[in-house]
């Protein structure tokens, strides 16, 4: 098997196993943080928003059964491009996203997916989704690892609040 690994910053990493997880050809899917300064940050250190770490989700894939390219379908549609501020209900820097390529054939897939997303989007509002190298990862605590398995109720008001914080945002 050719397994290969990508890194998505997409807001509360709760949110995002998921969506990847139930796929034929995904192997693994690790919360995690990445893209800071501290070393070995804790889950309450990134929450601060002072360790510069984003929350991310590591995903490992078989090349074979995923392309990256749909990788990256799926994180687009669970995630507001255009928010500069974190995602949904969650705000701060750990809740930006963005794509960690581990090569130059991932970042140049990203920038194409992006310049395409571009043309589908509503002009006024630009993409606020940052290409960035990869860096070190830092596995996040055991508790936050397949948290929609182990506390379904809370993840499932999770996606409620996005939704709400979603329609909510759209009225204005």
């Amino acid at each position: 098997m050719n397994i290969n690994t990508a890194y998505f910053a997409g807001g509360c990493f709760w949110c995002m196993v998921q969506p990847f997880d139930e796929n034929e050809g995904i192997e693994k899917v690790i919360s995690g943080y990445m893209g800071g300064h501290t070393k070995h940050p804790t889950y309450e250190e990134v929450k601060t928003g002072d360790t510069g770490h984003y929350e991310v989700v590591r995903i490992e894939y078989d090349v074979a059964l995923f392309s990256y390219n749909k990788l990256l379908e799926i994180f687009f549609s669970v995630i507001d491009p255009t928010d500069a501020g974190g995602q949904f209900q969650d705000r701060g820097s750990q809740y930006q996203t963005a794509i960690f390529y581990t090569n130059e054939d991932q970042k140049t897939l990203a920038e194409a997916y992006i310049e395409s997303l571009k043309h589908t989007l509503n002009h006024d509002k630009a993409i606020a989704t940052k290409i960035l190298p990869a860096s070190e990862f830092y596995e996040a605590e055991a508790y936050h690892q397949d948290f929609y398995k182990k506390n379904p109720e809370r993840y499932q008001q999770e996606k409620i609040d996005r939704a709400n914080y979603q329609a909510n945002r759209s009225h204005h």
